[in-house]
Order: C-alpha cells, then structure tokens, then sequence
C-alpha cells in the first residue's frame, strides 16, 4: 500500500515538472493486465486530447475546451492512465473489455491522484476529474475515442494527439 501511493506520488512529481510521467520500460510492456485483451490492441499505447464533452441534457448542450492540448489523455499499455487537465496532472488505472469487433465494451479508469493548481478560468479539469470515476464504456469510431459516463451522464469525444505534448 505505502509502496503504491510512493509511486503515485513520484510519478505526480515528475507530471508537475515536466518530465515524461509514464515511462515504461521494456520488459514492462510485455506485461498487461488481465482486463486487457484485444481493447489494448487497439487502445494500449494511444495518446489522446479532447474535443468536446457531449451532455445529454439539451439544456447543458456540449462543451468545447478552448484549448484542446490543455486536456491530454495517455492510455499507457502498462494499464496506467496519464491526464493533463488545463494546469493540473492525473495519473491512475484504466482497463477496457470489448465486445464484438473491439471497438466497443466496458471502460473505467481511476481513481485519479492529482495535483490540485488553481487553473486560470475558464476551465474543465474539475468536472473532468470528477467524471472519469463515472466512465463505464468506450467506442472507437472515425478515428475518435468516445468514453460514455454511466446514466446517460455524458460522453467525452478525443481525438488522436501526435504531437509531443
């Protein structure tokens, strides 16, 4: 337990400083976690920035981050998830089991460990952070990956990112 909030911890340190959070070594890649199967084929390794977060609640519409590099995710293929969210970092587990074609099935990720910077308005990294304990599902469609929130709670819409942000 103490050793795994350690980690946590250095490998925060390392987000807030700008040094690459998620190396992973060579014999780390050949491990995955059971969960992934053939979704870490097609998810394992991809990097990813938002574009928008669609409500399903007409009133609320959908959400476009002024910035789409300032909201980052990374699905590293050791199962860990690396989040820039605006002026703050995460880092937690993500796991995906698909169904049929493995574009789809079940998704979670978290829980997030996380800086707590207060970022300049406007901004999206509370509601994000809060939001991806709710994730249940994920589909690659056109090139995009879309993580479904439980109840009908939203979706989040990424597209690949190549940059070296």
């Amino acid at each position: 337990m103490i050793k795994a909030r350690v980690a946590v911890i250095a490998a925060l340190l390392c987000c807030v400083s700008g040094q690459s959070c998620m190396s992973v070594s060579p014999s780390e890649k050949k491990v995955l976690p059971a969960a992934h199967s053939s979704a870490a084929d097609k998810l394992a390794g991809t990097r990813w920035r938002l574009v928008e977060i669609q409500s399903m609640d007409d009133a609320i519409g959908t959400t476009r981050p002024s910035d789409r590099d300032l909201y980052t995710l990374d699905l590293n293929v050791d199962g860990r998830a690396a989040l820039r969210l605006n002026c703050n970092r995460g880092v937690g587990r993500w796991a995906a089991k698909p169904i049929a074609n493995g574009a789809e099935g079940s998704f979670s990720i978290g829980p997030l460990a996380m800086t707590r910077a207060l970022c300049p308005p406007p901004s999206l990294d509370e509601r994000i952070a809060r939001d991806m304990d709710y994730v249940r599902s994920f589909l690659l469609k056109d090139g995009r990956l879309y993580l479904s929130l439980m109840a009908d709670g939203g979706i989040y819409a990424w597209e690949p990112r190549v940059d070296g942000n």
